[in-house]
């Protein structure tokens, strides 16, 4: 089901879009963060300037913000590329992941980082999750070997393996929900209170790859983002999803081409992936961030885009909030849609924290 979504469409014009760009004005900038394209950010849920950032260069680096300035505080690494980072909910692990098919987690207090676990193939995603009735914290990781395993930091094997239908490409989780996107465009939910079995398959009903997912708050449902430009607002119960789920267009860009020998023009659309989507954890409402270098805020509920923001010419592979929603992180970096080809050795390489205002995020009321 489409639906077209009141508000501009995704590259606004004129006094919006200078007005856009007055508001990053004051993003705080961290220039090379990385040697390499940046892969996640993850914000830590006890503070609200504490971040992860993993990279394709092998390693996970710890940023805090002090006084408008970003410090370097710590850092690991693996033996291949990172692709996944993740905290603790007490705050005092960061978990990763990479193509070293390697499951590290680091203390935060000691500083010291070892491999609590493996795959047999690169490990693309990974969330602490409460499990089962005693809401036991443990590790969840998703793997292009096609598994999710979960693991109890203090064992060395996982405590349960789920297969999946295919590589997994994506995952997230929220309540007791989780969710994990895989190649071929599966769809599989899980209810973390019965976390050992699959509660139940989909088919993603954007036509192309699956990209990015990301649970509602209330865990109910989820976003999923693909690379044809598109998103689709998911429910878990079938009934609910008939009656609320629908998708859009985004992360678009309209391009004018003149017609051969002085014929007419025409509008072409470019489209870009929609890399990264995360919800507000306050207000339920949501960001996008794309291949074209923009990044939106959205209202699922009202389907009305609540703020969009001009490209800054370098994709945006990750997106993240902080704890509260007051800090919206996101990378510059070269998100790999264009294969190794794409990979210049100028593309930009940065992170760029904007303070949010409730303008920007919060719901608005039907008029």
């Amino acid at each position: 089901m489409s639906a077209f979504w009141r508000g501009n469409g995704s590259s606004g014009v004129g006094s919006s879009v200078m007005s856009a760009e007055k508001d990053l004005a004051n993003d705080i900038v961290i220039n090379n963060p990385a040697e390499d394209s940046i892969s996640d950010i993850a914000f830590s849920p006890q503070q609200d300037f504490l971040f992860s950032v993993s990279s394709w260069d092998k390693k996970v680096r710890v940023w805090d913000i002090n006084g408008g300035t970003a410090q370097g505080r710590a850092e690991y690494q693996h033996q291949a590329p990172v692709l996944a980072t993740r905290w603790s909910g007490d705050g005092t692990k960061i978990a990763s992941g990479g193509c070293d098919n390697a499951v590290m987690v680091f203390d935060v207090g000691s500083g010291q980082a070892q491999q609590v676990g493996a795959h047999d193939a690169a490990v693309k995603a990974l969330r602490f999750v409460q499990c089962g009735p005693t809401n036991a914290e443990c590790l969840v990781t998703g793997s292009w070997d096609k598994t999710v395993k979960y693991w109890d930091l203090r064992q060395p094997q996982p405590i349960s393996t789920l297969m999946m239908p295919e590589r997994v490409y994506c995952m997230d989780s929220k309540q007791k929900l989780l969710v994990v996107g895989t190649a071929e465009r599966h769809i599989v939910v899980i209810d973390l209170n019965n976390p050992t079995s699959i509660f139940k398959t989909t088919t993603s009903p954007l036509k192309w790859q699956t990209r990015s997912v990301a649970c509602y708050i209330e865990g109910n449902g989820f976003a999923v983002g693909s690379i044809e430009g598109r998103c689709a607002i998911q429910y878990v119960d079938d009934q609910e999803q008939r009656k609320s789920g629908f998708s859009f267009k985004c992360h678009r860009v309209q391009q004018q081409s003149t017609g051969a020998a002085g014929g007419r023009s025409s509008t072409e659309s470019q489209v870009y992936p929609v890399n990264s989507i995360v919800f507000h954890p306050v207000y339920g409402t949501f960001a996008t961030a794309g291949g074209d270098g923009s990044f939106h805020f959205w209202d699922k509920n009202l389907r009305h885009r609540l703020k969009g923001f001009p490209s800054l010419k370098a994709s945006i592979p990750v997106c993240n909030f902080n704890r509260n929603g007051s800090i919206f992180a996101y990378a510059l970096s070269y998100d790999w849609s264009q294969g190794l080809m794409g990979n210049r050795p100028d593309y930009p390489n940065v992170v760029r924290l904007h303070a949010v205002t409730d303008e920007e995020v919060k719901e608005k009321k039907k008029r």
